[in-house]
């Protein structure tokens, strides 16, 4: 197996300069997709405080640092840069970033950036190549535009909370920001979309970008069935509508997930748990009348399942092609072989910072020859004011009369 530490980042988006007006989770989530390709993706935040999320987490320390790990989980591979939209002076810097840009990501409710100026109509004429992608909760147009939207109201709104739980507890919100994340994937997505035109055209784009719209395209059967069949989806809880048995069961010891969703593997299954005879069962010998039988069936396999380990029967079922895995809790899965092979988690130190360095997750799909990986550890705020801004042609006596003023 080859070993996956000694390949060099990525590069696919190397050359590229993303300016990150996002907050929480949906565009800087989408940003640090694009810089774990080798894009240099600048924060540009507000001097006071910046992202939102540099305030959240579950550890107060870090919070009062500015370095929530809200924050530190989504912005490794970084800069940051300050600056007041404004201010005069501010506009004016900004405006000067943008030229030298190739994206531009927000997250700011529709109509903030045009009543300051920075529209992407206004943006377009001072850089016609800049792809300028704009994240909101419903998009800039329709009756629900000028909502705030965070995740759990999309989740809400979208049908996501409808069909999570069962019958008894749904509507349940899913345990992490699942719109947010579809989002931030969605836009990332349509901004490496955008600059391949761009490589053939030179032309730059808008992408409008709602979270409600990501999720319902994300939603898949659940909404196609009602679409297309006229079935609304109901909540379920841990089975699966379109198999059984499909879903989750209890062994000896704990949970497992088991999918043994074709007709072979559940010829399978049930001879591996010494129950043939459940293969010819009337109620369960076809698809569609386990389906119906669910209840039934489950019971049966429960019952034979509370013989051995969740352990067990996944390593027993697997070898035999029948999907099945233990249900495991974050803790148990980060600490799994299989997360180490693969090498997902990345290891940056921050020898500046009393906590050290960060463990952040790398992207979600791997390459030949090179890793999707963080160049640089998560930025302090406003930590590349200089940098960036010297080569826009301010020097430390300009940059010192800015902060001085209030313009970054």
């Amino acid at each position: 197996m080859a070993d996956h530490s000694q390949r060099p980042p990525a590069d696919l988006l190397s050359g590229i300069r993303v300016l990150d007006l996002t907050n929480i989770l949906s565009g800087p989530y989408a940003t640090y997709q694009m810089g774990l390709l080798g894009a240099e993706v600048i924060k540009v935040e507000n001097p006071k405080d910046g992202d939102l999320a540099r305030k959240l987490g579950a550890s107060p320390a870090l919070n009062a640092q500015l370095m929530g790990t809200s924050f530190l989980a989504q912005n490794a591979g970084k800069l940051s840069v300050t600056v007041d939209l404004k201010h005069p002076e501010g506009k004016a810097l900004f405006r000067d970033l943008v030229a030298s840009a190739d994206v531009l990501v927000e997250n700011f409710r529709p109509g903030v950036m045009d009543r300051l100026g920075f529209g992407h109509e206004a943006l377009r004429a001072a850089n016609p190549g800049l792809i300028y992608c704009a994240i909101s909760g419903f998009g800039q147009n329709g009756p629900l535009a000028g909502n705030p939207a965070y995740d759990q109201i999309v989740q809400g709104m979208s049908g996501v909370m409808s069909i999570t739980g069962d019958a008894e507890t749904a509507p349940l919100r899913v345990g992490y920001p699942l719109c947010d994340t579809l989002g931030g994937m969605a836009a990332a997505f349509a901004v490496v979309s955008a600059l391949v035109k761009r490589g053939r055209t030179g032309e730059g784009a808008f992408i409008d970008l709602s979270m409600l719209d990501a999720t319902l395209s994300a939603m898949g059967w659940a909404v196609s069935n009602y679409l297309i069949a006229g079935v609304e989806a109901r909540p379920i809880g841990n089975q699966n509508m379109t198999a059984a048995p499909s879903g989750a069961f209890r062994c000896a010891d704990g949970p497992i997930n088991i999918a043994a969703n074709k007709q072979e593997q559940f010829e399978k299954l049930c001879e591996l748990i010494g129950r043939p005879d459940l293969a010819t069962d009337p109620r369960f010998a076809e698809r569609e009348t386990r389906k119906v039988n669910r209840a039934a069936i489950n019971a049966e396999l429960e019952q034979a399942l509370a013989a051995k380990s969740a352990q067990e029967w996944e390593s027993l079922f697997n070898a035999h092609g029948i999907p099945a895995g233990r249900i495991l809790t974050v803790p148990e899965i980060l600490a799994h072989p299989q997360i180490a092979a693969r090498d997902l988690l990345q290891d940056i130190a921050m020898p500046e910072a009393d906590f050290g360095g960060v463990r952040v997750v790398r992207a979600g799909f791997d390459l030949a020859d090179s890793q999707p990986a963080a160049r640089c550890p998560p930025p302090w705020l406003g930590q590349h004011n200089a940098r960036i801004y010297g080569q826009l042609g301010r020097d430390q006596a300009a940059l010192d009369r800015l902060k001085a003023g209030g313009a970054v």
